[in-house]
């Protein structure tokens, strides 16, 4: 009860300090900010978390060279956006910075319209407590009256809080300044963003502006519709930014519900970084939900990395990513089917130590076309797991990466994979042709083909080793797949659809 009166006392306060002079409003308990995020949005316990963040650093996107004044890195769930968070940090690693300012965005609390500066204390997340620079905040507090602390904004937000173990990480000891700026107002975003500025004119800051991007429309729009946003975000100019925004919303994309979940801090930190003499802006890296192994195409969030420099990068990289890969079932070389059976083991070595996945990126165009795949595990040359994806519509790579997970965690007949039992589970691809009606059973050729079934809403599919190892012939075959489908004998026989294709099958043994 202590507790909760403290805290309602102290929200009574921040409310009233909106209309205290500035002198009064700088007079705040120090409060250390409990994680609500840690197993959720990343891992809650330490050392998976340290794995998580190395494992994004390792793939991220290089640095360009220069020191870069201000960045954003998106906010969502680490298994999602935390690879394009780490090519945005990448950036602004191994430069010597004594405070970090991030620029959250509210999801929590209707009708705030400010700016909430936490003024004293720290951050806590499972790696330790960052501490809040002091000075800064309250030279923010003070410059205005409608930049103050509200307790109630910052008590539930992640948006800051998803920042936190990246810096801390690259940047130990450091201290942050947290604000999550709550109106996409461009006067009083400008404004921030000239306060901010003038704060760090004598300290060696970095800003950190957490936002998203486009929120839920299908995978192809948001590429449309992220890559605008984008575009006008690098060129330093908030009203870009504002028309950018608004003329997406009007162009009628089903799902649409914003093109940044960070409007407000991306409208703050441009203003920041100008007036701390960044002249351009550099896209970083772009992918959205449905890049990632987990994700869904049918409803996806945009993220984007991008950095501001006060000077021209040289030799910087600019990764975004493509509306949609060509079908197709061209023979793999010895090199990239070495390439996806190590993505496969890396995801789930990736998973199993740190609640993470890699994103499926860089890979040879040939791996990148949209193609059915099946991956299987055994284990001491028993079946262990093997799911498959028959549809072409992901990439090779990427599918390759999720039916690796769902073989090793979602294949009802098995208990899910240990990291204990990695090492001695061998993995399995078979790249499958796209799928090929067919008129009459006469057309399969057992060996050669493998076979869908579709009849009454049902359907089963056999790779085509699956006859061969069991000794059937078609008839057989063809038996053993309306069981599997959940059809009586023999109904393959009439009005039964089926359709054949072809598996290129290698392993980690080679044999």
């Amino acid at each position: 009860m202590d507790k909760i009166f403290f805290y309602l006392m102290l929200s009574i306060v921040s409310c009233l300090a909106c209309g205290l002079p500035a002198e009064a409003r700088s007079g705040y308990q120090a409060i250390v900010r409990a994680p609500v995020a840690a197993g959720r949005f990343y891992p809650a316990e330490p050392d998976k978390l340290l794995k998580a963040i190395h494992y994004y650093l390792d793939d991220a996107v290089p640095s360009s060279g220069k020191r870069p004044v201000a960045i954003v890195s998106p906010h969502a769930g680490y298994i999602f956006s935390g690879q394009i968070s780490a090519d945005a940090f990448k950036q602004a690693a191994g430069y010597d910075y004594d405070v970090v300012v991030i620029l959250g965005t509210n999801h929590r609390v209707a009708g705030f319209n400010g700016v909430s500066v936490f003024p004293k204390g720290g951050y806590r997340t499972p790696l330790g407590i960052v501490t809040i620079d002091e000075d800064i905040s309250a030279r923010l507090i003070n410059s205005e009256k409608e930049f103050t602390f509200l307790e109630s904004v910052h008590r539930q937000e992640h948006s800051i809080e998803v920042q936190i173990p990246f810096i801390q990480t690259l940047f130990p000891g450091v201290k942050i300044v947290a604000a999550i700026v709550g109106s996409t107002d461009p006067d009083l975003c400008l404004r921030f963003g000239r306060a901010i500025a003038k704060a760090l004119q004598d300290r060696r800051g970095l800003i950190v502006t957490s936002s998203d991007l486009s929120h839920y429309p299908a995978y192809e729009d948001a590429v449309v519709i992220d890559s605008m946003i984008l575009k006008a975000m690098i060129t330093l100019d908030l009203q870009a930014v504002r028309l950018a925004i608004e003329k997406q919303m009007r162009n009628g994309f089903s799902q649409l519900a914003t093109c940044a979940c960070g409007e407000a801090p991306i409208l703050a930190g441009i203003a920041a970084a100008k007036n701390l003499a960044a002249t351009c802006g550099r896209v970083i890296s772009y992918a959205n939900s449905g890049d990632v192994t987990v994700g869904n195409r049918d409803r996806v969030v945009g993220y984007g990395a991008v950095a501001f420099f006060t000077e021209d990068p040289e030799g910087h990289v600019k990764s975004m990513k493509c509306v949609s890969n060509p079908s197709g079932g061209e023979s793999l070389t010895p090199g990239g089917k070495t390439v996806l059976l190590s993505f496969a083991r890396k995801t789930l070595g990736q998973f199993l130590t740190s609640e993470t996945v890699p994103l499926a990126r860089g890979f040879d165009p040939l791996l990148e076309n949209r193609r059915g795949v099946f991956v299987t595990l055994r284990q001491n040359g028993r079946l262990r797991g093997c799911v498959g994806h028959m549809a072409e519509d992901l990439p090779l790579c990427q599918a390759v990466g999720a039916m690796a997970l769902q073989a090793a965690f979602n294949d009802r007949r098995f208990r899910p994979v240990t990291l204990r039992e990695l090492p001695g589970i061998e993995i399995e691809i078979s790249a499958l042709t796209p799928c090929r009606s067919i008129e009459s059973i006469k057309e399969i050729q057992v060996g050669r083909d493998g076979v869908l079934l579709e009849k009454n809403g049902l359907s089963a599919v056999f790779l085509p080793h699956v006859a061969t190892e069991q000794g059937w012939d078609r008839d057989q075959m063809l038996e053993h797949l309306c069981l599997k489908a959940g059809l009586p004998p023999g109904s393959w026989k009439d009005r039964t659809r089926f359709a054949t294709f072809q598996a290129d099958v290698f392993r980690e043994s080679g044999d």
